[in-house]
């Protein structure tokens, strides 16, 4: 070893970033964003809401940009379970059992998120894309679930547009909440089943 060895100071390592509080500040950030829009949104707001400092959040997240990107990513984890959808043995059952309060409120807050970001999405292509992964696949992959079975067991004709079908009821919801600014709630919901999506299926609502 030599003289220039030893005088070397070791090479320093950089702080380690603390993942810990990731869930709770990504759940800030969609809570913000849903109460005052992306133009309102400030990192200040997540931190406050978070209870963590400022820096906590910038070190994880560069921009406000990078952060509402994960915190939309981050929704589909609470997705409806695919492996769990209750069979009842008919469509509109089905439709029916898909509908629970904490899926009502949580597809409500995905709807205000959405209207937070719509403005983003033309202009950031990952951004739409991770928002169509999070906010519409989720019910339209349920929905696709239940229409199959319904056109397994002869219920529906196999000539009809599932994929068509599947939007509809996300595509009300969403109407509902952006437009008229009106909660979402179970008698909305099985009208439209009974008065829009049934009739759209070809089969007779009750």
């Amino acid at each position: 070893m030599t003289q220039t060895d030893l005088a070397e100071p070791a090479p320093r390592l950089g702080r380690k970033r603390d993942h810990t509080r990731d869930a709770e500040i990504l759940e800030a950030t969609l809570d913000v964003l849903a109460e005052t829009g992306y133009d309102g949104m400030t990192i200040d707001m997540v931190a406050a809401r978070a209870k963590a400092g400022k820096a906590t959040v910038y070190r994880r997240w560069a921009s406000k940009p990078e952060l509402v990107l994960d915190a939309v990513a981050c929704m589909k984890s609470n997705d409806i379970d695919l492996t769990a959808i209750p069979d009842t043995g008919t469509l509109r059952g089905d439709l029916i059992a898909l509908i629970k309060p904490p899926t009502i409120k949580d597809s409500e807050r995905k709807m205000k998120v959405m209207a937070a970001i719509v403005s983003m999405l033309s202009r950031n292509p990952e951004l739409a894309e991770a928002a169509r992964a999070a906010l519409v696949e989720p019910r339209a992959a349920a929905n696709r679930i239940v229409f199959q079975r319904a056109v397994d067991r002869g219920e529906v004709s196999p000539s009809v547009d599932i994929e068509r079908l599947c939007l509809l009821g996300p595509a009300l919801v969403a109407y509902r909440v952006l437009m008229l600014r009106t909660p979402v709630d179970r008698e909305f919901l099985i009208s439209n089943i009974d008065g829009i999506i049934l009739p759209a299926a070809g089969v007779r609502s009750p």
